[in-house]
């Protein structure tokens, strides 16, 4: 096989493995170095017995992933504060024209979805991705994760009873929820706590994410009061020179705080029923490092 081709076929399917990749672990970089190494096995295997090169990537993609997963598990239990998904963002293009598989798309990529996943064995995350984000049959599954095809349809079904358990669905129009992200962002930086009260959930959850490693809650946040008074007094203060925008990451609008040319805090918040239910903060820099500011 020649060399232009390899490469051509690799890069067919990147978007594809970096999309597995990414789900799986929940952090950019990790994905990034998952699919460059299953390119260097791919560019090193003997490929005249792959019929499926997508299948045979996908497969590379995921055990290196499921190896790479069980590596950052024990890093994790050691993490400073909430542990919140990398920032990643989302322009599905051309590429994904129909509108529900979108929507599918970019529910597989929200910060409620991926939460909830790291909950999951890592056999029964690989097994909701594969099926679920990108809707693989058990079969070719069971062939990745080298297991048989009834024991694909019962991670399988363990998976999604658990996600939908503790992630039941909520359909939110991606204008309502925009309209609401600024609204959110006006009352928070304008200090106006009874029009910010009017946006939340009594229940409202604020998870933060510093990883220690900058200023940020180590607990959650509950109930409506707590919550907004906390984001005054965080508006109050105020982060020097800061800027702010309104991007797609992770499949929805998130307001991006950028300060000295760089990308200091993402908040995203999570839409139920017209009002705000779970705010999500990520301060963690290692997070935000490959997060490019537009």
């Amino acid at each position: 096989m020649a060399t232009d081709t390899v490469t051509d076929l690799f890069e067919e399917h990147r978007s594809v493995l970096t999309g597995v990749a990414y789900r799986m672990l929940g952090r950019v970089a990790d994905a990034e170095d998952v699919v460059q190494d299953a390119w260097l096995r791919w560019s090193a295997a003997d490929r005249d017995d792959v019929r499926e090169p997508r299948a045979y990537l996908v497969r590379i993609t995921t055990r290196l992933a499921l190896d790479r997963l069980r590596q950052v598990r024990s890093r994790r239990e050691a993490y400073v504060g909430p542990w919140l998904p990398e920032p990643l963002a989302t322009d599905f293009g051309p590429a994904v024209p129909d509108s529900a598989e979108r929507a599918l798309l970019a529910e597989s990529v929200s910060f409620a979805v991926l939460v909830v996943l790291e909950s999951l064995s890592p056999l029964e995350r690989a097994v909701f991705v594969l099926r679920e984000a990108f809707g693989f049959p058990y079969s070719e599954i069971a062939v990745v994760l080298d297991r048989g095809e009834a024991a694909v349809r019962q991670l399988a079904g363990r998976a999604r009873h658990h996600v939908e358990e503790r992630r039941p669905r909520y359909d939110v129009d991606p204008s309502e929820r925009r309209d609401l992200t600024e609204r959110f962002l006006a009352a928070a930086s304008g200090g106006n706590l009874d029009e910010l009260l009017a946006l939340l959930t009594p229940g409202v959850r604020l998870v933060g994410d510093s990883g220690g490693k900058s200023r940020a809650p180590l607990r959650v946040i509950e109930s409506a009061d707590k919550v907004g008074r906390f984001l005054l007094g965080v508006a109050g203060k105020g982060v020097e020179g800061a800027e702010f925008r309104i991007r797609e990451l992770n499949g929805a609008p998130a307001i991006v705080v950028v300060s000295g040319g760089v990308v200091d805090t993402v908040v995203q918040a999570e839409v139920r029923d017209g009002r705000i239910a779970e705010i999500y903060v990520v301060r963690n820099p290692d997070k935000l490092l490959l997060l490019s500011v537009e």
